[in-house]
């Protein structure tokens, strides 16, 4: 999959016939089935992220004999300008995936880690889009392929290793849902790994602290700060965990002043 900005023109000093050069976020296009021009999907394979390219194609390489009435004419020599974004190779994901359970079993161990990561990096592609929704599916998609039992110590080091950032992830994307419960257990998860995490302490924190659970959010937050002293983050959050129980005791000592007053 590729994100591409691309203004088509059949004269350079006119308006292009199509573009999406305006958009703010262009989305993740599949060679092949978003994208069919077939000089465009030959033209973008020799391309690599950031670059920028014009191409000229002839009627064969673009939109044939025929045209494409109105906008094009028959035989209609055209021009793209292009630049790519973001590039996402999911070929081998893609094939992965169509492969039955007991063939993804024998898969070799790095080939899985590889379509993990890959399937993490459109996780994450769809983040920074704001599609949470979307980015959560992937990111589950990533861990779903990643419980096989490993062979050896170096193995599950790996496979470990890959689930952390799996999880963080996860948890990540369930605060931006504004789905707490989630995001602890997933921060959980991690901790089960590797209890040093910072980030996962941290991730713990945040959603206690959304729950208002106060003195779990605190130990969370305390053990991160012990690992990292000079985190912004940590150390910001542990001043609005303050703020919110100070408020939090004034108001219960309110509600206590009203029963017996």
């Amino acid at each position: 999959g590729c994100t591409v900005k691309y203004s088509g023109y059949l004269d350079p000093r006119d308006k292009p016939f199509c573009t999406n050069f305006y958009s703010r976020f262009p989305k993740l296009m599949k060679l092949g089935k978003d994208i069919t021009l077939w000089g465009l999907e030959i033209g973008l394979l020799t391309m690599k992220k950031g670059e920028v390219a014009r191409f000229i194609f002839t009627p064969s390489y673009a939109y044939g004999k025929q045209g494409c009435p109105p906008l094009i004419p028959p035989n209609a020599l055209v021009m793209f300008e292009v630049e790519v974004l973001d590039f996402l190779d999911a070929g081998e994901s893609d094939a992965f995936f169509e492969l039955t359970p007991e063939q993804q079993d024998t898969f070799p161990l790095q080939k899985v880690l590889k379509v993990a990561d890959t399937e993490r990096e459109f996780g994450n592609y769809l983040y920074r889009k704001k599609n949470f929704l979307a980015a959560k599916d992937r990111y589950k998609k990533a861990f779903s392929i990643l419980g096989r039992s490993p062979s050896s110590e170096a193995e599950q080091r790996q496979i470990s290793a890959s689930k952390v950032l799996v999880l963080l992830n996860l948890s990540l994307t369930y605060l931006k849902l504004e789905r707490p419960h989630q995001a602890l257990a997933y921060g959980e998860k991690v901790l089960e790994v590797d209890q040093r995490n910072a980030k996962a302490l941290f991730r713990c924190g945040q959603a206690c602290l959304w729950m208002a659970e106060y003195e779990r959010a605190r130990d969370f937050l305390a053990r991160a700060q012990h690992i990292k002293p000079f985190n912004h983050d940590i150390n910001n959050e542990l001043k609005k965990l303050e703020i919110c129980y100070k408020s939090y005791m004034e108001k219960e000592k309110e509600t206590c002043r009203r029963m017996f007053s």
